[in-house]
């Protein structure tokens, strides 16, 4: 514990830069297997390709990763200079509700963080990637979810892969989930490297327009 507090005090030390902090919330339930696990990994190479061409997001911007199929934290809110996608392998089922609280506690903690090292930070995004219907309780999470978007604590996006219950999706997100097209997972997330670097261009606490998610969203 101390070696981890130590590492996060001189990481802040030796860049003050505000943070914009990212959690993917990612599916790798059993569904997941073949093909699309394959594309998501490949994904994952994409984004912190794209982030390593944005210098400033790459002072600014954390990535943290949790999956679910079981909940695992596959990687602690990391900076992105410091980013090595894992290699995910599809099992289980799809334990959404509790996956989406553990992110909750995720950004939570490492906004205490910020705050005990003076780093001024950027609202959290939580950005779910989904394939099936959850099978746990997912309710308490949509509040939670809802209450924290009421009061700006964070960003919560949905995305739904082929066989996601967009239905179920719509009473979690307050945005509108949108629908992967295929298994367009690359550029899905160019499209998020691209929006994390405008955001992390930004001054904390000011809106900025999103681009259009064209090229990956099923219309």
């Amino acid at each position: 514990m101390t070696e981890q507090i130590t590492f996060e005090t001189s990481d802040f030390a030796s860049n003050p830069e505000p943070r914009c902090p990212c959690v993917l919330l990612l599916d790798v339930s059993g569904s997941m297997g073949g093909p699309p696990i394959d594309e998501l990994n490949a994904g994952l190479a994409v984004f912190k390709e794209e982030l390593e061409s944005d210098s400033l997001a790459m002072k600014r911007v954390e990535v943290g990763i949790v999956t679910f199929g079981p909940v695992k934290v596959e990687l602690p809110m990391t900076g992105a200079s410091a980013f090595y996608p894992p290699a995910l392998q599809a099992q289980g089922d799809t334990p959404l509700g509790a996956a989406i609280l553990e992110a909750l506690d995720m950004v939570q903690s490492r906004k205490q963080d910020y705050r005990s090292n003076g780093i001024s930070y950027y609202r959290p995004w939580i950005f779910l990637i989904t394939d099936g219907t959850p099978t746990d309780d997912w309710q308490a999470a949509a509040a939670t979810i809802r209450e924290g978007e009421a009061s700006k604590k964070f960003a919560f996006f949905a995305i739904g892969v082929k066989g996601a219950n967009m239905e179920i999706l719509r009473q979690i997100s307050v945005r509108e989930p949108l629908s992967l097209e295929g298994l367009k997972f690359r550029e899905l997330f160019r499209w998020l490297s691209s929006s994390l670097g405008s955001v992390s261009h930004s001054t904390p606490g000011t809106e900025v327009p999103l681009e259009s998610p064209k090229g990956w969203a099923a219309v």
